[in-house]
């Protein structure tokens, strides 16, 4: 991440909700730019270096989710989902389409600053800095993880999509091939003490990447355990 303070983009029709944000955000060091439309919210995209987006689900001239789905077919921007829908099939929906993180209205601005600063955290890359400060990337399969630039590229050298969550979680097994790893190490090396009891997030995270690694058998499921990645892996740049 830059060091100039963090561009945070908020696409909600709930104009009370945009300045609260807004302001709050503002006092802890962000800037936050506010929306209404997806028209507008593309402008601010084009014209503006965003670090995070804040997208409500509900949107009178959108959906939400499309939203969500259409801006990860093209990048990697960080997407905070903010939902009325308090089931738990919608949030596990929000996290298929690419979103890295959910928050259920209402909210208080406490944790919505906690998930913001969280998922900025996974993009800086800044987990494990100390003890894999050395490694460029690592290689499995005939696929290549890069740990700097955070990309995965399969056997044919095109690069593969992944959200900061996917990204985070694929890292976490690359970095203890062959090693069991239950839910609760997972979240707690992807999300820290931002980690909720309860998260199913890593079981959507790896539905999906398994989808993208186009190979179901190289995460394997552990029964009663966890989960493990079952390939050799060589470190690049050591």
């Amino acid at each position: 991440m830059a060091e100039t303070a963090p561009c945070i983009a908020l696409l909600d029709d709930d104009a009370e909700i945009r300045l609260l944000v807004g302001d709050y955000l503002q006092r802890y060091g962000m800037r936050c730019v506010g929306v209404d439309t997806v028209v507008q919210l593309q402008r601010v995209l084009q014209n503006e270096a965003v670090d995070l987006l804040l997208l409500d689900i509900m949107l009178p001239d959108a959906s939400g989710l499309q939203l969500c789905q259409q801006l990860r077919e093209s990048s990697r921007l960080p997407i905070i989902l903010l939902t009325a829908l308090a089931d738990e099939s919608d949030r596990v929906l929000g996290l298929e389409m690419g979103a890295d993180d959910y928050l259920t209205k209402p909210f208080s601005a406490r944790e919505l600053l906690a998930r913001i600063r969280a998922v900025l955290r996974r993009m800086d890359n800044r987990l494990w800095v100390h003890e894999y400060s050395d490694v460029q990337g690592y290689a499995f399969a005939g696929w290549q993880l890069s740990s700097r630039k955070r990309t995965l590229t399969n056997p044919q050298g095109a690069l593969i999509s992944l959200t900061a969550g996917e990204f985070d979680l694929l890292l976490a097994l690359v970095r203890h091939p062959g090693q069991i790893l239950n839910r609760e190490q997972l979240l707690e090396m992807t999300k820290g003490r931002n980690a909720q009891p309860f998260d199913r997030s890593i079981d959507v995270q790896l539905s999906r990447l398994r989808k993208k690694l186009a190979d179901a058998s190289l995460i394997k499921t552990v029964r009663g355990g966890g989960y493990l990645l079952a390939e050799e892996v060589t470190d690049i740049g050591r």
